[in-house]
């Protein structure tokens, strides 16, 4: 290891001692899966197009790609010399932040179309422990990387673990600029490099919000991040213009994102102050993520969404006439019906950069199943998932999830290709243990109320379950509705555990594994809250259940345990008030709990990204006495659904061939379209 890689190392190992107890090594190996709404299908490159207007008799001009049409790349930014590409790419099962060379402007066609690599890229940050990197920039020297990351734990549940780092990439030497107990995202810095912003919820931490965050912009020293200022209120994705102009883009009361102008004044040791605020885009469409430039003087660029349109794309404002602002288009004539993400202006002004996906054209297809680096690789490994509700058979050859709609059975060596046994909507899944291919699950509606017709059905895959589908049974174990879900058999192959809203609020039941109610049923919790997401563990003591019995109704769950009998009722895990944690799954052995949770809050606003319906959600897992929590993902999107087999899957034992269901295949923010409700303006928090 290089003496930067180890210094590097070495302070971000003090961090962790420092702020969380040492994890217990888990005591089963085995195979963790999961998924992430939408990740499989990103395919995300980064691309650059001239900033110039389109006259009514050019044409367009043609897209450069500047990333390797293979990882998953994205929140590029120009090197302060222009000839160089920061950017956050997702390979090797983790995530990093990379630099690598872009052809000029004025490159051969070839070049303006594509950038082939010549060498693998080296990540600018080879750190253990697994974290999150992003949104990069350099100094202008070239000599300090500025990014947020997710290296050090937050000092309590509920808080995000995003913080500004400055690392001085010739020696390694990392400082951390966020305060601690403060969360910072989106961070950039000024032309000369003195100076930071990012956008922060303060000292009063995430509040649960879900699409635009209840952050203000503050501003502080890069070096060392002294002198940090509250400078503008309500604002996010500050980006500077020159040394005493930032742009940055709000939610207003009329509910359209627009983009702001700040002036900014720096008053010795007084600190800095914002000396005027105007908004540059008017009401009508969305306007957010802006980005400047030195180098063009006068322009924003920006991404919007439109009335009319599906698709958010980037523009160019001219903000310097003085009257009326110019916008001209910069993707939709190249590619209408793409979404464009998080635009950055060049040094000099003359090409702005984008990620987007690379569509179903360039590039392998996304895997179904992904190796993510594993925390302790040694005793388990981590798979992400292109489906929910997954589970592994109980000899571990083969997976059973969902594609809402459709139920799905493949191997897990990636042989044989993608089964469909169910075509309807099917929702959790799990093996029979004794019975021989049968899988349970539930059909009907998605999230539905409790009076709903959900019914738990249990799937056979037939005798010879190796072959087509012309063995396929399925039967229903309930009758009626009711909103019955979340089937989980016990060890003894005799029992269902299940929840139900059949009394009016949703509760577990236990019913017969092979003839459903009328083998037998009772009722295992009851109470006027939700009861629901229920594993049996392996060993057959415990039923693990996420409810909101603490506080019926609120939204926020925890996790608990009961035994079979209804004794020995537990809470054991909760990540705080309002907190959820959800979908809790045993390991092998019945001493840990895998399960997702907002215990870490968000990682990056959430409008820099595709839609996400939680987008806090991060897989962790918890001894079943609460201690040793321990966070195994970090990235922005929301990871769910998790499942624990003890069969040890190793990366290289998944076939490449086996394929995602598609590319590109995700949606914008649902909340960009318009329903505007108040939004209410007050500093630090919005009324």
């Amino acid at each position: 290891m290089t003496p930067r890689a180890t210094r590097l190392l070495l302070f971000l190992l003090v961090g962790l001692l420092v702020l969380a107890a040492p994890a217990p090594a888990l005591a089963a190996d085995g195979t963790i899966v999961f998924t992430t709404l939408g990740r499989s299908r990103y395919s995300f490159d980064i691309f650059a197009l001239p900033i110039a207007p389109l006259s009514s008799s050019s044409s367009p001009a043609a897209e450069a790609r500047l990333t390797d049409g293979a990882s998953v790349n994205y929140n590029g930014n120009f090197a302060p010399s222009g000839d160089s590409l920061l950017f956050v790419s997702e390979r090797n099962g983790t995530l990093n932040l990379y630099i690598s060379p872009v052809p000029s402007a004025s490159g051969s066609r070839r070049e303006a179309l594509e950038v082939p690599e010549a060498a693998p890229l080296t990540p600018l940050l080879p750190w253990d422990p697994i974290a999150l990197k992003d949104r990069p920039s350099l100094t202008p020297d070239g000599a300090n990387l500025v990014y947020v990351s997710t290296a050090d734990p937050a000092e309590a549940p509920r808080r995000s673990w995003a913080a500004v780092y400055n690392t001085h990439l010739p020696s390694g030497s990392t400082r951390r600029l966020t305060p601690r107990g403060v969360a910072d995202f989106s961070p950039a810095v000024s032309p000369s490099g003195e100076w930071a912003a990012a956008a922060s919820p303060g000292p009063d931490g995430w509040g649960g919000e879900v699409e635009d965050l209840d952050t203000d912009i503050y501003v502080f020293r890069t070096p060392d991040g002294s002198r940090r200022t509250l400078a503008i209120c309500d604002g996010g994705w500050p980006t500077w213009a020159d040394e005493t102009t930032l742009f940055f883009h709000r939610r207003d009361s009329d509910g359209w994102y627009g983009v702001y102008r700040a002036k900014i004044s720096f008053a010795g040791d007084a600190g800095v102050s914002a000396a005027s605020v105007e908004r540059v885009t008017p009401p009508g469409f969305h306007a957010f993520t802006p980005a400047a430039s030195p180098g063009a003087p006068g322009l924003v660029a920006v991404a919007t969404r439109r009335p009319g349109s599906d698709y958010r794309h980037i523009e160019v404002i001219d903000v310097s006439g003085g009257g009326a602002n110019a916008y001209f288009e910069v993707t939709r004539p190249v590619a209408p019906r793409v979404h464009h993400f998080n635009p950055f202006i060049s040094p000099d002004g003359v090409r702005v950069g984008y990620h987007r996906c690379r569509g179903s054209g360039n590039g392998d297809s996304p895997l179904l199943l992904e190796s993510i680096k594993s925390p302790a690789p040694d005793t388990f490994s981590l798979f992400r998932i292109d489906g929910s509700y997954p589970s592994f058979s109980h000899d571990g050859k083969r997976i059973a999830f969902v594609g809402l709609p459709g139920l799905f059975v493949v191997n897990s060596d990636g042989s044989g290709g993608r089964r469909r046994i169910f075509s309807g909507n099917a929702f959790p899944t799990a093996w029979g243990w004794k019975r021989k291919g049968v899988i349970y699950t539930s059909i009907g509606p998605d999230f539905a109320s409790e009076r709903t017709e959900v019914d738990v059905a249990a799937v056979s895959l037939g005798d010879d379950d190796d072959e087509e589908d012309s063995n396929i049974s399925i039967k229903k174990l309930t009758v009626g509705g009711g909103n019955n879900a979340f089937p989980s058999p016990s060890p003894d192959g005799k029992w269902i555990v299940f929840r139900s809203g059949r009394s009016g609020h949703k509760n577990l039941y236990i019913m017969d594994a092979e003839d459903g109610e009328a083998g037998g049923i009772r009722r295992l919790t009851e109470g006027p809250w939700s009861d629901t997401m229920c594993n049996w563990s392996p060993d057959g003591e415990w039923i693990a259940f996420a409810s909101d019995r603490h506080n019926p109704g609120s939204g926020s769950f925890a996790i608990y345990m009961v035994h079979p009998n209804g004794t020995g009722l537990r809470r054991v895990v909760h990540s705080a008030d309002g907190g959820r944690a959800n979908h809790p799954w045993f390991s092998p052995d019945s001493k840990s709990l895998v399960f997702t949770t907002d215990y870490a809050a968000v990682s990056a606003e959430p409008i820099s990204n595709p839609h996400h319906y939680q987008p806090y959600g991060e897989i962790f897992t918890v001894n079943i006495d609460g201690s040793g929590i321990r966070r195994l993902t970090h990235n922005s999107f929301e990871d769910g659904t998790p499942a624990w087999t003890p069969y040890y899957l190793k990366p290289e034992d998944v076939g490449e061939t086996l394929q995602a269901s598609g590319t590109c295949a995700f949606e914008d923010c649902h909340w960009l379209n318009i329903d505007a409700q108040p939004h209410g303006l007050m500093c630090g928090r919005h009324a």
